[in-house]
């Protein structure tokens, strides 16, 4: 991570230097600094200064950073910011103004009106893909999901990575997407495809290596826009947040908080559920879960490792840990999808999903598909 210190240097080795020659063969430099690099930089300043930004500012930020306006010193420093304080409601509605703004439209599959499972990440603690493999036990259970992931910024292993690690080809192609929903109850958008500011993030994302506000922003800049959604945060900070942006939006949602700092349901602790009824707490005992172990949930090492575990999940070979957290989560989805049912019928449908194969046979169907 960067210090305050390194993130106040940052900005001060931006100018880029144009000599030309005068006609007395004396060379004079002259510093030339494009007029968006000095606004980024008062900009920066005052965010240094613990200011925060308009909504319109922010917006502006993150329209110019995906247009390359910015080099990647500039978008580290700023990005560094939200290291040393939390993100307003202004901010983050202002970044995702934008970024929706600049998604590909894939309006079409709203038709089939799908769910999308995912985590913030940035969790820190390198689970396997839970959300990936809970979007497949959901599609097999017979619901549409439209999963919305990327490649791991903070984690071994992604939900693309795991669909790379598959042979799953990126497409834009909404045909194939709806293909994939008729047949396999199941389209997959690779993030940085459907969206340029992500992509032109990536790389500095990667370098920090650190959970960013871009983490808090994933969830919510589904170029879909869902308006069914199950989100799984690290803190209940971020779970409020989150649940201010869902209420004015009249989604149905459920937000997921592991006490313990998971951003999913992972047994290992009492977890919370936030949703349009108000906030539920439960123990895994509750719900007929035997409480986890942390060491179960490990990710693997590599994004083959992280593969061969999903796979293993969705072919009914894996521990029960894994199999009971990956039905936990899937079962919240169930219930978002349809709030008249128990938590237990639909931990019923989950579980039936996954040990009758029908989450493996989505899972075959969709990649018969996209690979």
């Amino acid at each position: 991570m960067l210090s305050l210190r390194s993130a106040d240097c940052i900005q001060y080795h931006q100018l880029r230097w144009m000599c030309r020659r005068k006609s007395n063969n004396i060379y004079l430099c002259e510093a030339t600094e494009d007029k968006k690099h000095k606004i980024m930089k008062e900009i920066l300043n005052r965010l240094f200064e613990h200011q925060y930004l308009t909504r319109g500012e922010a917006k502006e930020i993150l329209t110019n950073m995906a247009e390359g306006k910015y080099n990647d010193s500039l978008i580290a420093a700023f990005i560094t910011v939200y290291f040393m304080r939390s993100i307003s409601v202004d901010e983050i509605l202002g970044f995702r103004e934008a970024l929706l703004e600049m998604r590909v439209n894939v309006d079409e599959l709203r038709d089939y009106n799908p769910i999308d499972i995912v985590g913030t990440g940035g969790d820190g603690k390198n689970t396997f893909n839970i959300s990936t493999a809970a979007c497949f036990v959901t599609a097999g259970a017979g619901y549409k999901v439209v999963k919305h992931g990327n490649f791991g910024a903070t984690s071994v292993s992604g939900a693309s990575n795991v669909m790379e690690e598959h042979g799953v080809k990126f497409t834009r192609d909404t045909d194939i997407h709806k293909k994939s929903l008729d047949t396999a109850n199941i389209a997959y958008l690779h993030a940085p495809l459907f969206n340029l500011a992500l992509k032109t993030v990536a790389p500095v994302r990667k370098a920090l290596g650190v959970r960013t506000f871009f983490n808090i922003l994933g969830p919510i800049v589904n170029p879909l826009t869902p308006k069914r959604q199950v989100l799984g945060v690290y803190d209940l900070k971020m779970a409020r947040l989150y649940n201010y942006i869902y209420q004015e939006s009249g989604n149905d949602f459920s937000i997921v908080h592991s006490l313990d700092g998971y951003d999913e349901i992972s047994l290992t602790d009492t977890f919370k559920i936030i949703n349009k009824s108000g906030e539920t707490i439960y123990t895994p005992d509750r719900l007929g879960f035997k409480k986890a172990v942390p060491e179960e949930l490990f990710g693997g090492n590599t994004p083959a490792e992280a593969a061969r575990i999903f796979d293993d999940i969705l072919n009914n070979r894996t521990t029960d840990t894994r199999k009971n957290v990956v039905i936990a989560n899937a079962a919240i989805a169930i219930q978002t999808i349809e709030p008249q049912l128990d938590l237990q019928e639909c931990i019923a449908k989950a579980k039936e999903s996954l040990e009758s194969g029908k989450a493996k046979t989505a899972l075959d169907k969709f990649l018969a598909i996209n690979s």
